[in-house]
């Protein structure tokens, strides 16, 4: 199989995982005023587990998922766990549209780690723009000014550990199968939760506290049997998410399928608009369009370089 295939299996199913995880967006901002973010990703993962075995057995391999290389394994479940549960905290805070657009800058880290990571090539055209992808970043965000929201400094640590962890993802992938890597990311997510519930209990509540912080300190409640469901289907959707992402991954190369990540920032836009009603405002738009435009000239550039190559 040559690489341009592979390239496009891979980008089929990041844009695939991308859906994925957009139905996880609702659901965590459907139930998150209601209980903690830790509660809900230790039902998740719970669920997550064993769908993660399912599928490693479904890819033909027999017994337990092992690895030769634990401590990158440990490695790339942390950072997942950072990841995924600033971003819980981020969706707490801020409208879907500008988590989306936030979130877009990952393509952006990712090509800029993969030059330093993994040195891929990268010319001066596609540094400009990556400076113009993160000027856009800082339009969405705007620091410093009033309506500056600390939800988009979690979405933007969000964004830097996913970033991190596709790099990790790329090196594990020549000996690790996608199914192994997701049962990894999943038990090292389950025990980490785990490990940090106490935080809500030692520390509780605080009073008029930002919606993130609120939403990670939140009490304990029991749930109810519909969202007791909705959390077990964000382990569905975990779990087929994190074997999407790292068989995309593990297919293409991290500089030529990032870009398609963009998809992300539709999928929030819809369901922000059709669910809460939300529009995005003129800096989101304007944010969203030089980080997606920048990604897509990075995109441009690699066919264009790849098309000389191949003539």
């Amino acid at each position: 199989m040559n690489k341009m295939s592979t390239n496009l299996q891979g980008i089929s199913f990041l844009m695939l995982a991308m859906f994925v995880f957009s139905l996880q967006d609702i659901a965590i901002k459907w139930i998150g005023g209601d209980y903690p973010v830790l509660e809900i990703v230790i039902v998740r993962n719970l669920v997550a587990l064993p769908c993660t075995l399912a599928l490693f057995h479904l890819e033909g391999r027999r017994g337990w998922p092992t690895t030769q290389r634990h401590k990158l394994e440990y490695v790339r479940g942390l950072l997942l766990f950072v990841s995924f549960t600033t971003y819980m905290m981020g969706l707490a805070a801020i409208p879907l549209a500008d988590v989306g657009a936030i979130r877009n800058s990952a393509p952006l880290l990712i090509t800029f780690l993969s030059v330093v990571w993994l040195g891929e090539k990268v010319g001066p055209r596609r540094w400009l723009s990556l400076f113009i992808g993160f000027i856009g970043v800082l339009i969405i965000i705007r620091p410093g000014a009033t309506t500056f929201n600390i939800g988009s400094v979690f979405i933007l640590l969000t964004t830097l550990t996913y970033a991190l962890n596709v790099m990790v993802t790329r090196q594990l992938r020549t000996t690790d199968s996608s199914a192994t890597m997701a049962y990894y990311s999943t038990l090292v997510y389950l025990v980490a939760a785990i490990v940090l519930t106490p935080l809500s209990i030692f520390i509780g509540e605080i009073p008029n506290a930002h919606p993130s912080i609120a939403f990670l300190l939140r009490a304990w409640t029991m749930p109810t049997l519909l969202d007791v469901l909705i959390m077990a289907g964000l382990g569905l959707i975990w779990a087929s998410g994190m074997y999407l992402i790292a068989r995309a991954y593990s297919l293409a190369e991290a500089s030529t399928a990032a870009p398609f990540e963009y998809v992300a920032l539709l999928f929030s836009i819809f369901w922000g608009f059709a669910i809460w009603g939300e529009i995005p405002s003129l800096a989101t738009w304007i944010g969203a369009f030089l980080t997606v435009g920048s990604g897509l000239y990075i995109l441009y550039r690699e066919q264009k370089t790849r098309t000389n190559s191949y003539t």
